[in-house]
């Protein structure tokens, strides 16, 4: 088998990363929204065909799987997200986005281009017979629309036969060359609700006389959140968070009508799947003295990525192995929420953390902002990573060092 470290790795990767930094900066410049990503598919599916990958476009047309390795069933899935965000890229970087109100800020074309160059090395260790079982790559779209591209992938059963999946997301707090992992939940679930109160309407002077709409839709508003930190484990990391709200037009009129809206985010599987009715309850609870109705609508989006620890565990050895024995760092958990969740509740798997943070930044450059950017030097940890974890997991190679 062979040894895997840094330098042979790197010797992999490294006459395909011009390549990668080229897909990269052209899947940066023409951003694609969820479900309308045909350009970005037809790029991909055309960069993995002249490494000799076959790929299959998914029903919905955009979002393509490709399989590398000898036959029989894989011993590992990758996955990589396609789409973009409707927001108005602030970079003058020569590969800024062409199309107006849309950018790449959440590193979708970083998580393309490393699956594209791991399944290219993989597909050339293969030719080589140096790949013991296959690897199946998932190009999803969609992952930035709710619930969510993943589930494409699941409803065309090309996930059924996959016993684990993999997956890196960008991270701006690390520098590249970082990995960061955590066991258990590492992102949290994310829906959207909201709360329409109705009643008759009327003076303020004789708010006795009427429902007082206003002050009951304040009272869900402040009280919502209070209410719920003390009816769920507070371990479950729960958070409701308004984002729109909205009643009357007059200083002196009640108004018949108002409006709240916002996201319900844990870290707990449980919770999530209770928060519907849960929220339900609350909220008529609150308003019930008022004389007004109550409509809870909820949303479903996503559940938590709850990371397995046997796959933690791999991302781990992969991650000394592709980086260094110090590249391996523990992340810190978010609420953001991210679609890959839907895998792990197919199969076991695991997401981490890849750094991209550029050294000469200044100011904010957080994801999901039009002056998000990334240290390129990423594309090549990334790769490493995944030819590593693909390795490991298929039994072609024996990482150097101690473990």
């Amino acid at each position: 088998m062979p040894v895997l470290d840094p330098v042979s790795l790197d010797a992999l990767v490294a006459p395909r990363l011009e390549g990668l930094v080229a897909l990269r900066r052209d899947l940066h410049a023409h951003p694609e929204l969820g479900r309308r990503e045909v350009r970005t598919t037809r790029v991909v599916a055309e960069h993995l065909a002249a490494a000799g990958v076959p790929s299959r476009v998914l029903r919905g047309g955009t979002g393509l799987v490709a399989d590398v390795g000898p036959p029989g069933a894989p011993a590992l899935g990758l996955r990589a997200d396609l789409d973009a965000l409707p927001v108005q890229d602030q970079k003058t970087a020569p590969y800024r986005s062409t199309v107006d109100g849309v950018c790449h800020a959440c590193g979708h074309d970083v998580h393309t281009a490393v699956l594209a160059g791991a399944g290219t090395v993989l597909a050339g260790l293969a030719a080589q017979g140096r790949l013991a079982a296959p690897v199946r790559l998932f190009f999803q779209p969609a992952e930035e629309l709710v619930p969510g591209g993943a589930l494409d992938l699941l409803e065309e059963g090309v996930v059924d036969d996959v016993p684990e999946v993999l997956a890196l997301h960008c991270d701006p707090r690390l520098p590249a060359g970082q990995l960061g992992v955590r066991t258990g939940a590492i992102t949290g679930a994310s829906d959207q609700f909201s709360v329409r109160l109705a009643g008759p309407g009327g003076h303020t002077a004789r708010p006795h006389l009427t429902g007082d709409l206003v002050h009951a839709l304040a009272t869900v508003v402040t009280q919502l959140p209070a209410v719920l930190s003390r009816r769920v484990d507070p371990r479950a990391g729960l958070s409701v968070v308004w984002g729109h709200v909205a009643a009357g037009a007059a200083p002196n009129a009640i108004p018949e009508h108002g409006l709240a809206r916002g996201t319900l985010r844990t870290l707990d599987v449980g919770v999530w799947e209770d928060a519907p009715e849960l929220v339900a309850e609350v909220v008529h609870a609150l308003v019930a003295p008022y004389g007004v109705r109550a409509e809870v609508e909820h949303v479903r989006g996503v559940p938590p990525v709850v990371n397995a620890p046997e796959s933690v565990r791999l991302l781990e050895r992969a991650g000394r192995a592709a980086l260094g024995p110090e590249a391996v760092v523990e992340t810190e958990q978010s609420l953001g929420g991210e679609d890959f969740a839907w895998f792990l509740r197919r199969t076991a798997g695991a997401m981490a953390r890849l750094g991209v943070a550029r050294p000469d930044a200044t100011g904010s450059h957080d994801l999901h902002q039009g002056t998000f950017d990334v240290d390129e030097r990423a594309l090549g940890a990334g790769t490493r990573l995944l030819v590593a974890a693909a390795l490991l997991r298929a039994g072609a190679g024996t990482p150097a060092g101690p473990r």
